[in-house]
């Protein structure tokens, strides 16, 4: 699950809990894209899950790469049905987790049938191409330094905040020296759910697919980004869209 940002309704956090297993779900929040040295279990950023019912949550944080490598310190990873990612700056989750038994954790839960999802910084650290991992500002879209990200999603780029900040056209930047890959844009209070290729949004916003095609005599193409609203379906390994939602059908015609 990729979420944009913001306030995130009930039907996001609810739909994750139950894809994590409902109320009994062992869920883990790992808060490393935050500033903050330590976080308590009764952090005000686990407020949202425990509204939607999850009983059994487990924060992880360390800023040390060998202690994200330990045995000891991912143990609640092995257990865990869901993780959750929240927001802020993506090159902290970066140097903290990228490559290390942390990360690797991740790709088990998921070949066990659990849910891995985030918010903002959370989302876009998702990808296999890392968005605005800059460590000195989050207006430069992407760093050479840190442009990979944990690659639950291959060959994608994630942006948030998507229209509250302006930057439905920015992924094109990147896709004009990157057309192999596929964008995703989420707006703030809306989210991903993504079963193998097939994404539904979810929440009160929007969604742009942003997607190249290649040209007959060579070279890539820059289209018109596929918008997509709460109910709709996309597959992202065929490109194209599934279903649209009867609700969107006035905002999405002409």
């Amino acid at each position: 699950m990729i979420a944009g940002g913001g306030d995130l309704d009930a039907r996001i956090w609810e739909r994750f809990v139950d894809l994590a297993g409902g109320p009994d779900a062992r869920i883990v929040v790992i808060p490393t894209a935050g500033a903050e040295d330590t976080y308590s279990d009764d952090w005000s950023g686990l407020d949202g899950l425990r509204a939607a019912g999850a009983r059994h949550l487990t924060v992880l944080h360390t800023r040390d790469r060998e202690v994200a490598n330990s045995i000891e310190f991912t143990e609640p990873l092995r257990e865990a049905t869901g993780v959750w990612f929240p927001g802020g700056r993506q090159w902290r989750l970066v140097d903290a987790y990228l490559n290390t038994l942390v990360h690797h954790e991740l790709f088990y839960l998921l070949d066990r049938d659990g849910v891995v999802g985030g918010t903002s910084a959370g989302a876009s650290i998702q990808a296999s191409f890392l968005i605005r991992g800059d460590p000195e500002t989050n207006q430069i879209l992407y760093s050479p330094e840190y442009d990979v990200g944990f690659g639950l999603l291959r060959q994608s780029a994630v942006d948030q905040h998507l229209f509250a900040r302006g930057r439905e056209n920015d992924l094109w930047e990147l896709l004009d020296e990157r057309p192999d890959l596929l964008g995703i844009g989420v707006d703030e209070g809306t989210a991903l759910v993504i079963r193998g290729d097939v994404a539904e949004v979810i929440g009160r916003g929007h969604t742009l697919i942003y997607d190249p095609q290649p040209k007959g005599n060579g070279g890539w193409e820059i289209r018109e980004a596929v918008r997509l609203g709460s109910g709709d379906l996309f597959d992202l390994g065929l490109r194209q869209t599934l279903r649209r939602a009867v609700v969107n059908e006035e905002s999405q015609g002409g």
